[in-house]
């Protein structure tokens, strides 16, 4: 962070100026010297050679489209935005020839009377883009605003049509969080998500320079605004001036758009004018901004860069990948990258021929690999139909994905049998007794939930050694967890001593777990938003309720404690508060009473066991068994050590450390 230096130098006129010009001088810190000759009363005074025509109020029934973050309205440039009358071009008012700003360059403005004046409507109409003139000049060709504005219309015509299935209407962070005084998570909790690792400094007093909403001037100005309070991204504001009145405060992403460091009106050009319901409250705004801002904190110079550069994604539409088969755990398909927001990819199976049989998944899942990876595993893997790559398909580089941690295999190490506790992949609010069914190269075991399994071994689910997602025998009593025991299991309370046993079976060794605990930053009670893993296109409201170690016990708000989920840390499927806002993901608030209480019944009912369906009204199950035994396209590759020899006493296990 850098501190906002100490302005001392503002130059002063030993005499009294009464020309505009000069009264339109901007200090240091881009603000009108006369700033009062900007109020409502008298800015229509302006010069006529110095200002721009008056502008007109918009219609109400201007359509509004947003483009690069930016709010236009189209096809009118009344609002900041301009359109050539020659050539079509669409660009920053300000930047356009002459005092009507009709026109994008002097060239335009004479030859606009001249034959080719015909033929240019003409181009603009067929939607062919502008000279290469207006191109350097405004960047933008009418046809992306015309593009923009159809996918605006079809966005309205879309949410209209999901209205009923998935309502945002009255939800806001902002105002969930004030009202409810909670706490968000702070962005440095999740790596894997934008400035994740790079958010520095960022906390309350922070001064930022944002938009002034309190003003009825014609053209954009901006104020100096501190922040009060922090929500992940989002972050509640207070213009400067207002002292302890919080009547203007608002909640905006800190990583908008229209957010910038102190000093970046100066720099831009930009006038920095005072709110009119404060602005007779100070004769001399200069000395006060310099008492205010000396010795404060801002953003760095280069904050909206490093936004930019953290949202950009090495993964690509096209490309092919190896993901888990959601209606067979035990086997992975091939899927192609459909699209990606915010790092979070659609794959969609690649023999689905109307593209709907879809997975989401993050760019980082451990449920996605390179094509290859289950062949050199001894993975099961499911041949796809398909003879050759689709064109225009490719296979994704393998360092793009995920690393997973190198492990020691040739000495004491897990062996075929041996029990421990997992989080169930069917049920991930429950940690269930599970046996390791065949260890695979490369540190992956496959695992299947005891009294649960399915004859062929279709739900055995694939984790590596190193998984936050497996514990040794005695994690959940240890750590006070329920552990839930194997289906049919009748010896109640559950005791690992005699169900091993009774089992004739060991306990894989305390030592082979994974016990590194990062210092996350979570704490009960944080607010975020979480993928629910059991139907992943959804992101929800979410509160962390348990921290057990690295593990996280994640809670739906406005749903009940049965639809809870464990999740690790350091999951990618966790995500800061304004995370949707910020990649334009759809977020799913939290659940009404009465959505709750129309799945209430059938959701008690199974909730003792383990269903093929997902409970509740949010979701269907993407991860649905299949009984029968699987078909002849899957092919297992037997790799890796299936040694059942005994290793000695499993009396230990409740003692050690996890």
């Amino acid at each position: 962070m850098s501190a906002v230096s100490c302005v001392t130098g503002f130059s002063t006129s030993k005499t009294e100026h009464s020309s505009r010009s000069e009264r339109k001088r901007r200090d240091s810190f881009g603000m009108f010297d006369g700033y009062d000759s900007c109020s409502e009363d008298t800015s229509s005074s302006s010069s006529s050679e110095e200002s721009e025509e008056e502008v007109a109020p918009l219609p109400s029934n201007l359509p509004i489209i947003k483009n690069n973050g930016q709010v236009y309205t189209y096809p009118d440039g009344k609002s900041g935005m301009a359109t050539c009358e020659m050539c079509g071009m669409v660009g920053v008012r300000d930047a356009f020839y002459s005092k009507t700003k009709r026109f994008c360059s002097v060239s335009c403005s004479r030859s606009y009377s001249s034959n080719s004046k015909k033929a240019s409507i003409l181009a603009r109409l067929q939607g062919k883009p502008p000279t290469k003139k207006a191109k350097v000049l405004q960047k933008q060709p009418l046809v992306a605003k015309l593009a923009a504005y159809a996918q605006y219309q079809a966005t309205l015509q879309n949410q209209a049509k999901t209205k009923a299935a998935v309502s945002m209407e009255g939800f806001s962070w902002g105002n969930y969080i004030n009202s409810n005084s909670f706490i968000a998570a702070p962005v440095t909790c999740f790596k894997h998500a934008p400035m994740g690792t790079c958010w520095g400094d960022i906390s309350e007093n922070v001064r930022v320079e944002v938009p002034n909403t309190d003003c009825s001037l014609p053209t954009k100005v901006f104020w100096i605004a501190g922040i009060v309070k922090l929500a992940g991204y989002n972050a509640l504001l207070r213009y400067e001036g207002f002292e302890n009145d919080s009547g203007l405060d608002f909640w905006c992403n800190i990583c908008g758009s229209d957010i910038h460091p102190v000093g970046w009106c100066a720099a831009s050009g930009k006038p920095l004018v005072p709110p009119r319901t404060i602005q007779h409250k100070y004769t001399n705004w200069k000395a006060f901004l310099v008492k205010r801002l000396t010795g404060a904190k801002t953003l760095p110079p280069d904050f909206s860069q490093k936004v930019s550069e953290s949202m950009q994604y090495p993964f690509k539409p096209c490309m092919r990948v190896e993901v888990v088969d959601k209606r067979h755990l035990c086997r992975t398909r091939v899927a192609v990258v459909e699209s990606i927001i915010g790092g979070r990819l659609r794959l969609v199976y690649e023999e689905s021929e109307d593209r709907t049989d879809d997975f989401w998944c993050h760019m980082h899942s451990p449920l996605i690999h390179h094509i290859g990876w289950s062949r050199s595993i001894g993975h099961r893997f499911k041949r796809s139909d398909i003879t050759k790559k689709q064109d225009g398909h490719f296979d994704t580089p393998p360092h793009l994905f995920a690393k997973v941690k190198e492990v020691d295999q040739s000495g004491e190490w897990f062996k075929e049998g041996m029990k421990l506790e997992a989080i169930d992949p069917l049920n991930l609010s429950t940690i269930c007794v599970a046996t390791i069914r065949k260890v695979l190269a490369d540190g992956f075991l496959m695992i299947g939930i005891d009294g649960s399994e399915a004859a062929d071994g279709s739900d055995w689910f694939c984790y590596h050694a190193t998984s936050p997602s497996i514990f040794p025998v005695g994690f959940c009593e240890i750590n006070m967890i329920e552990l839930t025991p194997p289906r049919g299991y009748t010896k109640l309370p559950f005791k690992w001593f005699d169900y091993l046993r009774e089992t004739g079976s060991i306990a894989a060794p305390v030592k082979l777990f994974n016990k590194d605990v990062p210092n996350h930053g979570f704490r009960v009670g944080m607010k975020l938003e979480a993928v629910d893993l059991m139907e992943p296109r959804l992101i929800c409201v979410a509160t962390v309720t348990r921290i057990i170690h690295r593990l996280l016990r994640i809670h739906f708000d406005g749903w009940e404690e049965e639809y809870d989920q464990w999740v690790d840390c350091e999951s990618p499927d966790l995500y800061p508060v304004g995370w949707c806002q910020l990649t334009g993901y759809q977020l799913q608030p939290p659940a009404s009473q009465s959505s709750r209480e129309n799945q209430s019944a059938s959701s008690k009912q199974k909730k003792k066991a383990k269903s093929q369906q997902y409970k509740g009204h949010k979701k269907m199950t993407t991860l649905q068994l299949k009984e029968e035994l699987l078909d002849g396209e899957d092919y297992n590759f037997l790799q890796g050590a299936s040694d059942q020899e005994s290793n000695g006493s499993a009396n230990f296990y409740i003692k050690q450390e996890p």
